[in-house]
């Protein structure tokens, strides 16, 4: 009995330090931003991270006044949005990189670092999206992005924290309570 009990928690310890070896950060991409110009997540280390995919022509586009709000509120304080334009749901990015970031700018005000347009599912999926909803590589969860404005919390080391509903708003308490969290 003894020796079961010791053959099984070597087990377990093996696998969770296998689950730990897969979990993987965000802080290894490089994307482009709607410019252009490289981004790179690393330097982002430290900070606390809200990853969500936009859209310009849709129901949910008003939530864009609620992101640059929390991001005015915290961009100091180690905090930091990123917007990714996706064209994946009903067409409602069709927009070029250049036509979002106009669009942004005029009608928000958006200052927080927005990236070049991409797909956030199906066989185009770009690898950041394939990090943030395969539990396999963000070590959390699995997850399907249903909608635009789907939000992702990741913590200082760039490990997924949580997966936020589309319809949940950027300044829900319980997204300002994470935000405000040490």
């Amino acid at each position: 009995m003894k020796n079961s009990i010791f053959i099984l928690s070597i087990l377990c310890s093996v696998t969770l330090l296998n689950a730990q070896e897969t979990k993987q950060s965000i802080h290894q991409f490089k994307v482009t931003d709607l410019y252009g110009e490289p981004f790179d997540f690393s330097t982002l280390k430290g900070k606390k991270i809200m990853v969500v995919n936009t859209a310009s022509k849709c129901g949910l586009t008003p939530q864009y006044k609620q992101l640059q709000e929390i991001y005015d509120n915290y961009k100091d304080s180690d905090f930091v949005i990123i917007g990714f334009p996706a064209n994946n749901f009903l067409s409602q990015e069709p927009g070029s990189n250049d036509e979002i970031a106009s669009f942004c700018q005029e009608n928000y005000g958006v200052t927080f670092p927005m990236m070049g347009k991409i797909s956030v599912k199906g066989k185009d999926i770009h690898k950041i999206y394939q990090f943030l909803t395969q539990k396999e590589k963000n070590g959390v969860e699995d997850s399907n992005v249903s909608w635009n404005f789907q939000k992702y919390l990741l913590d200082e080391n760039g490990y997924l924290v949580k997966v936020i509903s589309p319809r949940t708003l950027p300044n829900d308490e319980e997204i300002i309570k994470w935000i405000e969290s040490n």
